[in-house]
């Protein structure tokens, strides 16, 4: 999972069902056609196709691309090995996953508190 620090430099994930792909690639910070890719790669990773062949992808999405860009961009992994690290670690890191979405939930209500205070 992201450690704290690397969740900071990265946007809240709003409160939305459905997120498109430019807006999970915003959140992410990585270029649609890199979602596209790793869509190919890591079978936990699969968007939702609707009209058109366009790709939504639900709060869950989101949280694994980011655990995916951790893996590679911070933790320097290669695509093979985040590959077994998450298919490894999927169920041990269903807690850990719990507990990220727990945080992100704390840091989405505390900046809903500071708008509300000011």
């Amino acid at each position: 999972m992201l450690e704290p620090s690397h969740n900071q430099q990265l946007p809240a994930i709003p409160s939305k069902r459905y997120f498109t792909i430019g807006e999970a690639s915003e959140l992410c910070a990585v270029k649609p056609h890199v979602l596209r890719y790793w869509e190919q790669e890591f079978e936990q990773l699969a968007a939702i196709k609707r009209r058109g062949n366009r790709r939504y992808y639900q709060h869950q999405d989101v949280l694994m691309i980011r655990q995916i860009r951790s893996l590679l961009y911070d933790q320097g992994f290669t695509i093979g090995g985040a590959r077994l690290r998450l298919s490894s670690s999927e169920v041990r890191d269903e807690g850990s996953q719990t507990k990220q979405l727990i945080r992100q939930m704390i840091a989405e209500l505390e900046d809903v508190l500071e708008r509300i205070k000011h």
